[in-house]
């Protein structure tokens, strides 16, 4: 007897059937929109690229959980694990080819050894959107107007928090209290704030800077405004004032704290992003409902990325969303509103197949279809009709045609209804309604 191999994944690894990959494609395409909407371009990075460019200088946890190994050849190569590094390589590459600002959105795959849990896994799709080449703060303002517009498209209803804070205002508390060399390490900690809670986060920063100074820390990290954070950094600087002035851009643009079409944009000092090269605006974006679910939409400024591969200015911000854990999110919502799990049709209408020999005048009917912009599926093997339309309604097909002697018959797989002796253009209408 013949000897299979078991058929499996890794762990932190999956297959995506149909249905799953539609949602995750339909998704794909409204982020695109927007982030086109907003004058992006699209660019696309190696998979595989030299550890050293991955990993230059960064330390902590990031470091562990790369996938990392030599090749063939011999070279010491890593999966990326995000999108952003490989982008800075990029920039620094491609230089002299690039019209600065440069605006440029990524959607693709990431590698990370992690834990898995509920939308966390070891490979996922990340979709990032940056600006390169300036410094000034309506960029940083700009990233997060794009971002709150895409999740609320994708959301189609249902709230958003995005959570924004400055690490260079975070970074100069840090030196007022002697602990600038730790910096990183705190600001580590702090990130885990809504993962572990306020005690472990205490025990840590206690172990990294002492009882008194971690007292400080979690006072700033839970200060309530702005006035309250300069207070505890001995006045304005120009980090406060740029805080201050996002805000206003903000307003401007009529959207406030106070929240409007479900979305509030607020000062949260607890937000440091743990990635080492993050210098400026930092944020997090939490569904209202869902908070317990995380950032579904992250991101920052991140002015030094880029000087580890060349010598030019490549000031840049940029944001992510994470689309494993937005679908994980969504799906959780809807289990939560008690509403059915979204499900997207493998197509518009589906051809019933009477007689295979026919099958070249199906086809031609199709294409009929396809010219007036709807998806459509041939089946092609003669069985019952009601196997047919038992097939459609399997593959969440809403509509099922038949060729009938006195016209086209189309039958509305929901209701069961059916309408009959139509001409292509009228089903084509009826289709579209």
């Amino acid at each position: 007897m013949k000897n299979f191999i078991e058929p499996r994944v890794l762990k932190g690894f999956r297959d995506f059937l149909p249905a799953q990959e539609i949602e995750r494609r339909h998704l794909t395409e409204i982020i695109e929109k927007n982030f086109r909407s907003f004058g992006f371009v699209p660019i696309d990075t190696p998979a595989l690229e030299y550890a050293d460019i991955l990993l230059g200088k960064m330390e902590g946890e990031i470091n562990k959980q790369v996938y990392r190994f030599a090749d063939n050849g011999g070279r010491d190569v890593a999966l990326r694990f995000d999108l952003t590094v490989p982008f800075a390589r990029f920039c620094a590459e491609h230089y002299s080819e690039l019209v600065l600002p440069f605006k440029r959105y990524h959607i693709a795959k990431v590698w990370r050894g992690e834990n898995t849990q509920r939308g966390r896994y070891r490979e996922f799709t990340q979709c990032d959107a940056d600006i390169v080449g300036t410094k000034s703060l309506a960029t940083d303002a700009e990233i997060i107007l794009l971002m709150r517009q895409t999740i609320l498209a994708l959301l189609q209803g249902g709230g958003i928090t995005i959570k924004i804070n400055h690490r260079g205002l975070f970074n100069r508390f840090l030196s007022e209290l002697k602990l600038g060399e730790k910096s990183a390490d705190v600001l580590r900690a702090v990130d885990k704030l809504a993962k572990t809670g306020e005690e472990a986060v205490m025990e840590n920063l206690i172990d990294i800077s002492g009882k008194a100074e971690a007292e400080k820390i979690m006072r700033w990290v839970k200060a309530k405004d702005l006035e309250e954070l300069i207070a505890l950094t001995g006045g304005p600087s120009d980090e406060s004032n740029e805080l201050g002035l996002l805000f206003k851009y903000f307003t401007d643009a009529g959207i406030s704290d106070a929240g409007q079409n479900g979305s509030s944009l607020v000062l949260d000092p607890s937000i440091t992003r743990g990635l080492d090269y993050y210098t400026g605006i930092v944020f997090e974006t939490f569904l209202n409902e869902m908070p317990e679910i995380g950032s579904i939409c992250s991101g920052g400024r991140y002015d030094n990325l880029a000087a580890l591969y060349t010598k030019e200015n490549l000031p840049g911000v940029g944001a992510s969303i994470g689309l494993d854990r937005l679908i994980a999110a969504l799906d959780a919502l809807q289990e939560k509103q008690g509403k059915p799990a979204n499900q997207t049709g493998f197509a518009d209408c589906a051809i019933l197949c009477s007689n295979e020999d026919d099958a070249g005048k199906y086809q031609a009917l199709a294409k009929r279809f396809r010219d007036a912009g709807l998806a459509v599926t041939v089946f092609t093997e003669a069985k019952k009709p009601v196997q047919q339309y038992i097939q459609a309604e399997k593959q969440g097909i809403p509509w099922v045609l038949t060729i009938e002697e006195t016209g086209l018959s189309l039958r509305e797989i929901a209701t069961r209804q059916d309408y009959k002796d139509l001409s292509a253009e009228e089903a084509i209408k009826t289709i579209k309604k």
